[in-house]
């Protein structure tokens, strides 16, 4: 079973919001359909992924504070988005089995298509946390949620043999980090050749907006020190923030192209999600419709 969509990342309030988080929720909502109708992608977007974030790094160029949790801030919203299911990630490592079985009952009841499973966040080491390792949540709840998902970071150093044995393990989908370069694509091509595991692939693509300039956000979210890939992709989200938006589009399209003509023939499924890290507006869609006019899951 496949996703086959076109997903859009959509992260929760902050908890401090308190009656206003309602209100900023449905803000959200509204303001997802507005900018899909001004760009032409009325219809076209089928999941919102929510991410289960926790604190992590003191040195976060925007403080994390305390989220709505994804249920509720899917359960504000779900009404608003008609047509619309969930993704989310969700932090296994401080759940026990029991906890985290209810946690993802509920979770699919509510209309969560698809569930990636996702450690400790960088301040910690793996395996660190009382609970379920998201290795071992794989194939525990593999009765439960029908597609299992994990994050993919095509440039981590082992990430081959750690995608692989999270595929062994039951993993259906890989969501990936957000590409800046095509690295994926020669990632892709060794692991087609070398195992015959065929996961469907989210493709992950955020738009860059003038303040990453100042504020550094997506620089923070990719880095991987004395990583020489990482810091290419670190370059390239730079210049993208410096661009005028035309020539930014340009940019991002033709990345998008390289991605989708090189893994296109090597026989995982695709998906699409989207990022606006810095918030929902009509420059991103517009930057996505026209990656979209290329290639889209919903229109092969």
């Amino acid at each position: 079973m496949t996703l086959n969509t076109i997903a859009l990342e959509l992260v929760a309030p902050n908890q401090e919001a308190g009656a206003h988080g309602h209100e900023r929720a449905l803000e959200e909502a509204q303001k997802v359909l507005r900018c899909a109708a001004e760009t032409g992608l009325e219809g076209r977007i089928r999941h919102v992924m929510i991410p289960g974030m926790i604190e992590e790094d003191d040195d976060r160029p925007i403080e994390m504070k305390p989220k709505m949790d994804v249920l509720d801030f899917w359960n504000e919203i779900r009404p608003e988005l008609p047509g619309m299911n969930g993704l989310c990630t969700q932090v296994t490592a401080f759940l026990d089995k029991a906890a985290l079985r209810q946690r993802l009952t509920q979770l699919s009841s509510a209309g969560f298509d698809g569930i990636a499973f996702v450690g400790v966040p960088r301040t910690m080491n793996d395996g660190e946390g009382s609970g379920v390792a998201p290795t071992d949540a794989l194939s525990i709840y593999d009765d439960l949620v029908p597609n299992r998902g994990v994050i993919l970071i095509p440039t981590r150093e082992g990430e081959h043999g750690r995608f692989n044995f999270k595929c062994d393990q039951g993993a259906t989908y890989g969501m990936t980090q957000l590409l800046y370069s095509d690295a994926i694509v020669g990632f892709l091509r060794n692991f087609a050749a070398e195992t015959d595991h065929r996961p469907e692939i989210l493709l992950s693509f955020g738009f860059v907006p003038k303040m990453e300039t100042n504020v550094g956000l997506i620089n923070w979210l990719i880095q991987d020190p004395g990583n020489a890939a990482v810091a290419d992709e670190q370059e390239f989200v730079k210049r993208l923030a410096a661009t005028e938006p035309a020539d930014k589009r340009a940019l991002m399209v033709d990345l998008y192209k390289r991605v989708i003509d090189g893994v296109g023939e090597l026989g995982f499924p695709l998906s699409v999600h989207f990022e606006a890290t810095y918030g929902v507006s009509v420059p991103a869609f517009s930057t996505f419709a026209e990656m979209l006019a290329y290639w889209s899951p919903d229109q092969p």
